[in-house]
């Protein structure tokens, strides 16, 4: 889907003034993911690279940052080359209008895991390289699968069917958050597949109106008694992931939005085809402050 930027400047734990450079400056040898160190890299490098992907998603993907600025310092490792290569992909298909560009943009994408996932040399690159310090194999099978489904977002074609559009959610949303929560150490990846998708919906129901003015059709079935179903599902999945392990938090945080706009979605489906889903401002810095004290959804 299109890539909106939202101002996300949040008083929560761990968010400072100075954005991504206030992360990095945080950070210490023993705090850096994937045993770089141990590997031979340079300080240097894993700094920049870092910094290269925290700045990425903190200019295009505001609510992210936010989220990952309010982990441990030592999971925001973690967790922004991850974002960086979330948002790389989202945006593939529509920095173009010709098809194929786009498709080999995503190509792009799927060849660099494939490299991950063999477990071999990685094309140099500010974030596939850090990327390969926290994936593995089966992370970076996770993600293939994520780039091989925004193929959707290239063309104007409809999802097929309801079956169609929960498999882009479920390989989108759900696996990046199965990916993170993976490299976080958690491994429980039906629980996280449910709460990425719970989350992938309520993003996506926010951006029909962007969606719609692309030319996409991005809905199955836009009666208010479907939305209104639809975003049950949706709360239904978040319940089920309500038992996480402790060592995913940090990958929690990025649905800290998710309950209050599928609440707000089942309550008044219209506020979804006008744009009027979200949170004030108020609301979100308080939502994620309590979501990063007490890791509860």
């Amino acid at each position: 889907m299109g890539v909106r930027s939202w101002v996300a400047l949040c008083a929560v734990p761990g968010c400072r003034r100075g954005g991504a450079l206030a992360f990095v400056r945080a950070l210490r040898p023993t705090e850096v993911p994937g045993g770089a160190f141990e590997h031979g890299w340079g300080r240097s490098l894993m700094d920049r690279d870092t910094i290269a992907c925290a700045k990425l998603v903190e200019r295009g993907d505001a609510d992210r940052f936010a989220a990952a600025m309010a982990a441990p310092v030592s999971a925001r490792g973690v967790l922004f080359p991850l974002y960086a290569f979330n948002l790389e992909v989202a945006r593939a298909p529509w920095v173009t209008q010709e098809t194929m560009i786009a498709e080999m943009r995503l190509q792009w994408w799927r060849d660099a895991l494939d490299e991950i996932a063999a477990g071999g040399i990685v094309r140099r690159h500010e974030v596939v390289t850090p990327l390969a310090h926290v994936l593995d194999a089966h992370g970076a099978q996770l993600l293939d699968r994520l780039v091989a489904a925004r193929r959707w977002d290239i063309y104007r074609d409809p999802f097929e069917d309801a079956e169609h559009f929960d498999r882009y959610l479920t390989e989108t949303s759900g696996h990046l958050m199965v990916a993170c929560a993976r490299s976080l150490g958690a491994r429980d990846d039906g629980l996280f597949l449910d709460l990425g998708w719970a989350a992938g919906l309520a993003n996506f129901l926010r951006a029909i109106p962007d969606l719609e003015r692309q030319g996409k059709q991005p809905l199955v079935d836009a009666r208010a008694d479907a939305l209104a179903t639809l975003a049950h599902r949706g709360l239904d999945k978040l319940t089920r992931a309500k038992t996480l392990p402790s060592s995913a938090r940090p990958a929690i945080l990025a649905a800290w939005q998710a309950g209050p706009i599928l609440r707000q979605a089942v309550a008044d489906p219209q506020r979804i085809t006008s744009g009027r889903l979200g949170l004030s401002e108020f609301s979100r810095r308080a939502r994620l402050s309590w979501v990063a004290l007490t890791g509860r959804l």
